[in-house]
């Protein structure tokens, strides 16, 4: 199996056509535009379940994701890579997936389209050691304050606002 490096990772534009394949060494290095699946895991109260992730990650080491997730490898659909990283990152599999929206995020170091799931589970989660530290259950809102004091992903925090706002 190939290390997270060397995964082929889909390339696409600004207008999320695919446009080629390289190893994710080298869509982080230049910044180059993909394709990542977000799976915002909800409890039956409504929270949204918060994951901190470990510092070795390549990309906001040590900050709070609203999502489980990760970029789409060459070949794999949205959603297959949205059941993948799901029951990588949490352990979690054989639940339905809701689409919620598509997002496009831009800073200085990560362009992503992102395909944007919910889905429903209440733990217990078995964490990716690799990827996730802990995690635990917030209400939306809360978790937005939060994000005003503590590391965030960014692009966590502007699909969360979208969640909030109901656009």
């Amino acid at each position: 199996m190939n290390t997270a490096t060397e995964e082929q990772v889909q390339i696409v534009d600004r207008q999320n056509r695919p446009s080629g394949v390289e190893p994710r060494g080298v869509m982080r290095r230049q910044a180059l535009t993909h394709r990542a699946s977000y799976i915002l895991v909800f409890n039956r109260e409504g929270e949204l379940y918060l994951q901190m992730r470990t510092m070795n990650k390549d990309i906001y080491p040590g900050y709070w994701d609203v999502a489980a997730g990760g970029v789409v490898l060459a070949g794999e659909s949205y959603e297959a890579s949205a059941e993948r990283e799901l029951a990588e990152e949490l352990g979690i599999s054989g639940i339905p997936l809701v689409f919620l929206f598509d997002h496009y995020y831009e800073d200085a170091t990560n362009r992503v389209w992102g395909r944007i799931f919910s889905c429903r589970h209440e733990g217990p989660f078995t964490l990716q050691a690799e990827e996730v530290a802990y995690g635990r259950f917030l209400p939306v809102d809360e978790a937005l304050r939060l994000s005003l004091i503590e590391p965030f992903t960014p692009d966590g925090v502007e699909i969360l606002q979208r969640i909030r706002s109901g656009k």
